[in-house]
């Protein structure tokens, strides 16, 4: 079934209901997606959805699915990653084990919100993405145990500004700032029973032009296994979102510009821009780009002093060579 949250605009309320052809089943109660997920009757209310009232899909406002509490975005598409390195090949630790950072909750969109211009960022990309939400709490479970923890599947934009991202991580952190602003989730979420497998189509458009396709099952790893790892020494809980990464083929501007094709024929994303990203059993997902604001000023780091500490100033804290590598083992600094 497919489940949506929406904004019914002559009442102003948010509403749970159940997507059936072009119209929306609305429950009355007030409870959210990720209340039902952690009662664990989220099927039960959609049920109970096909007795409501049903109000057409074009008299609602589709918001986020649900918010969720945490977002762990995986990069598990092969090619994606050899695009985004340029062809230089893909890392040993890729195979190792299914990386992934955190991204921010708090800048969960849906399928009828603007996505503004990141403050700074002059090289907008969009990034084509499968989440699964989990719906039961675990940890330490197996692949199979992960599986059968995933409530249902949406589609995720993972909206990423390229320059910010760029600059950034020559730190040795990140992303940061440049995945901060947008992530867009929708249009629904389509519980899990409604998949026997997930060998399923993917295709991205900019502005009506299909510039990317992609299979699911080109995933380097199940989202069972990225359940798993995510529980590794801890706990995903009901609302926790995992994405599978970029698609490869296309599902981002920046593995096309890795594989050669120029800023001239394939330009960053910017205001006015509209991403399509499609997934079979799912939907579509559409998001128009518009301006953002100018970055708030930051004052550059200051430079501590080295040698002996000047009179007055506590001594630093840090060895001489205060990069990362000055915590590390002599074996694996590196320099």
């Amino acid at each position: 079934m497919r489940i949506a949250t929406v904004l019914l605009p002559d009442a102003g309320a948010v509403r749970v209901g159940r997507v059936v052809d072009d119209a929306v089943h609305v429950l009355d109660a007030a409870d959210s997606v990720l209340d039902l997920l952690r009662a664990g009757t989220l099927l039960e209310a959609g049920e109970a959805a096909l007795s409501a009232p049903a109000v057409a899909l074009d008299d609602v406002r589709l918001l986020a699915p649900l918010q969720p509490p945490t977002v762990r975005d995986f990069v598990t598409f092969e090619e994606h990653v050899e695009g985004m390195r340029q062809l230089a090949g893909v890392p040993d630790a890729w195979y190792a084990a299914p990386a992934f950072y955190f991204s921010n909750p708090y800048a969960t969109l849906g399928p009828a919100d603007d996505v503004p211009m990141p403050p700074g960022s002059a090289v907008l990309d969009f990034e084509l993405e499968v989440a699964a939400v989990v719906g039961r709490t675990g940890r330490d479970l197996t692949p199979e145990q992960g599986a059968a923890a995933i409530a249902g599947f949406t589609i995720m934009n993972d909206w990423s500004a390229r320059d910010l991202q760029a600059a950034e991580m020559q730190v040795g952190l990140g992303p940061a700032k440049g995945k901060d602003t947008a992530t867009t989730l929708g249009p629904w979420l389509v519980t899990a029973d409604e998949f026997s497998d997930l060998d399923l189509a993917l295709e991205a458009r900019v502005d009506g032009r299909v510039v990317g396709t992609d299979r699911l099952s080109n995933m380097g790893w199940t989202f069972g296994d990225l359940v798993a790892y995510a529980s590794r020494g801890t706990e995903v809980r009901p609302g926790d979102v995992l994405g599978s990464g970029t698609c490869g083929h296309g599902g981002c501007l920046g593995e096309l510009w890795g594989r050669g094709v120029s800023h001239d024929e394939l330009p960053p994303l910017r205001p006015g821009s509209v991403v399509s990203l499609s997934v079979e059993g799912i939907g579509t997902l559409t998001s128009r780009v518009v301006p953002g604001v100018e970055p708030t000023p930051i004052p550059r780091a200051r430079p501590q002093p080295r040698g002996p500490s000047p009179r007055g100033r506590k001594a630093s804290l840090l060895p001489p060579d205060d990069s990362n590598d000055a915590f590390l083992p002599p074996e694996r600094a590196h320099r």
